[in-house]
């Protein structure tokens, strides 16, 4: 919708300046605080979780991070796969001004504090400079899909996880390029999820993202319209993993749980028969018809979700060129699918012409950027919170934003949703506030939603910056502790509401547990 489009345009800079501030892990691992993972004893692993354990037990490799970025063009690359199952091969393209580079390969996880072992490591591989990036017109789509193959990996004995590739040039320049070993089974697992598309979309290597153009921030109006798969990432190379689901990786790797992982792209190709629960981390804000569909009958079927992030299933996407190109044009009107068929075009889920708001799944819906206020605690007897010592009104500075959702009048709610947490806050020139809720169907699933983007960041403590303390990486490290726990265990309970949608008052819900 045009003014839609002009509102997106205007704050489009201050969303990319915001969400890089929120870049406290840039790859080295901090000192994790202590104290919440210790307050809860680690569940007995059940044979299913027992791999996990087993992995989490062996060395890990502390010097995994990026100790020299160097310059833009002096090393960058990108796999030509998203994901493969274990024992997949999957090419890595490379551009380097240095005469070689080696490739180490670290999956992530808790590994007694180190946060990633090394599973693999090329022999030294000629570098060579690939040619410029190509741009498609029609879309303005930013493409390297025709550089040459530098290498082809092996994962043979590759744990299923999520990785980092870091590239390293003999001139001392790094970068990392991300890629998920997927699980070929989730039923009994919890499922966690990388938020493929959208690392995708606010990636502005070559110039262009689906937020800005060549003129920078500002240049909404020449943005892309689809961003390719076939190009590196921007800056490190795994910007918005390291700021989003690192950390919630790590402690979900420490909890003792069976984990299983998957993309936004796996999500969209399958459905999750079994699983105990999925998984959405910091920032997940691109969903496909696919996806929503394959989570909202999970839950449907049992299988309980969390929502440690804020502004999820936003934007509608839809995936072309086997699932290398995401397409999301955010104006109806510009999408060669508008009036022939609806359901595919790619606008805001909640809005025109096929609105399905994105609360009827996970309770609130975005509300405010930029947001900046501390996350207040309304329900401290929530199963959720045991063990965190909170109570009413308890609050942690700088924890609700920077962008931050609520229970919204006029849209669709679970019947059973619950308020956990209440935030107050002011969005530019109107009082506001954030909501945590929790709610459960009929199938006996929950369904939590931390209604603010920084819940994972704050697992990092004071290097999440922004005012965010210690005491908020106990609270929300014990908070997901729990919630993985419990959540393992399968259906959290049924209630006879269900999950069929109401339209709430001005006033939210602070029903039952």
């Amino acid at each position: 919708m045009p003014h839609r489009s002009l509102r997106l345009a205007t704050v489009v800079a201050i969303l990319v300046t915001a969400l890089g501030g929120c870049q406290g892990d840039t790859g080295t691992a901090p000192a994790s605080p202590q104290a919440a993972v210790q307050a809860a004893p680690v569940a007995p692993a059940t044979p299913a979780a027992s791999w996990t354990v087993r992995e989490n037990a062996q060395a890990g490799d502390r010097g995994w991070q990026i100790s020299k970025l160097g310059g833009d063009d002096e090393i960058a690359g990108y796999a030509d796969r998203v994901s493969v199952l274990p024992g997949e091969p999957f090419r890595l393209l490379v551009s380097t001004r240095a005469p070689r580079f080696v490739v180490h390969a670290f999956r992530i996880g808790w590994y007694g504090g180190a946060g990633a072992r090394r599973v693999w490591r090329s022999a030294p591989t000629p570098g060579m400079v690939q040619d410029a990036p190509k741009l498609i017109e029609s879309t303005q789509t930013i493409t390297a899909e025709h550089w040459r193959p530098s290498l082809t990996v092996d994962t043979a004995g590759w744990p299923e996880g999520s990785y980092l590739l870091r590239l390293d040039a003999s001139t001392g320049a790094q970068r990392y390029v991300p890629i998920t070993v997927r699980s070929a089974e989730v039923a009994g697992k919890v499922v966690i999820v990388n938020a493929t598309t959208t690392w995708q979309a606010y990636n502005t290597w070559g110039g262009r993202s689906l937020y800005e153009g060549p003129g920078g921030r500002s240049d909404f109006a020449n943005r892309s319209r689809a961003v390719s798969f076939n190009r590196p990432y921007d800056t490190n190379g795994a910007r918005l993993f390291l700021s989003f689901e690192r950390a919630a990786i790590e402690t979900a790797e420490r909890s003792g749980v069976a984990l299983a992982y998957l993309t936004s792209h796996d999500l969209d190709r399958r459905p999750l028969d079994g699983a105990r629960a999925l998984i959405s981390l910091g920032h997940d804000e691109y969903w496909s018809a696919g996806m929503r569909r394959h989570v909202t009958q999970a839950r449907d079927q049992g299988t309980n979700l969390a929502f440690l992030g804020a502004n999820a299933v936003y934007w509608r996407i839809r995936f072309e060129e086997n699932g290398r190109l995401v397409v999301c044009y955010k104006d109806a009107g510009e999408d060669p699918l508008f009036g022939e068929r609806n359901t595919e075009v790619t606008a805001l889920w909640r809005a025109f012409p096929a609105a399905d708001p994105e609360s009827s799944l996970v309770g609130p819906m975005y509300d405010c950027f930029p947001a900046e206020a501390p996350y207040v605690v309304r329900r401290p007897d929530h199963w959720i919170f045991s063990g965190t010592g909170v109570r009413r009104g308890t609050a942690f500075p700088g924890m609700a934003g920077v962008e931050t959702d609520k229970i919204m009048p006029g849209y669709p709610i679970p019947e059973s949703l619950t308020v956990l947490a209440e935030s107050p806050l002011r969005c530019g020139d109107r009082e506001t506030l954030a909501h945590s809720t929790y709610y459960r169907t009929a199938a006996g699933s929950a369904v939590f939603a931390s209604g603010t983007m920084r819940w994972v960041c704050a697992m990092r403590g004071r290097a999440c910056g922004h005012g965010v303390t210690h005491a908020a990486a106990a609270f929300t490290r014990r908070a997901t502790l729990n919630l993985l726990r419990r959540f393992a265990q399968g259906p959290v309970g049924a209630t006879s509401a269900g999950s069929s949608a109401r339209t709430p008052s001005a006033t939210a819900r602070r029903g039952s547990s």
